[in-house]
């Protein structure tokens, strides 16, 4: 059985090989994404990969961890991010919590 650790480092390696069911296979089928106040941004695998298919093709797209915390089931990543928006290639900087459950 994998640790919580485990499970987000797979997440963040299917995430840089931009391979969407890898991805999602570190997801339960019935989990949800939120932004920091608590807005939803997808529920379940249906929403989670309508969001991230067109992230996905990004040519640059690449997350380095800087930094990582683990507390029993919760794991925090300070993650930065290279990604093509709009008007060109650019970088932002995530906080990203993640509760692993089972």
């Amino acid at each position: 059985m994998e640790t919580p650790e485990q499970v987000v480092q797979r997440q963040l390696e299917a995430y840089n090989a931009k391979d969407i069911e890898a991805w999602l296979g570190t997801y339960d089928a019935r989990a949800e994404q939120y932004e920091l106040h608590g807005q939803r941004l997808a529920s379940g695998h249906a929403e989670m990969r309508a969001r991230m298919e067109g992230r996905f093709a990004e040519p640059d797209l690449h997350a380095q961890l800087l930094s990582r915390t683990v507390m029993g089931a919760v794991v925090v990543d300070h993650e930065r991010i290279t990604r093509n928006f709009p008007e060109g290639k650019g970088t932002i900087e995530m906080l990203c919590v993640y509760e692993v459950d089972g």
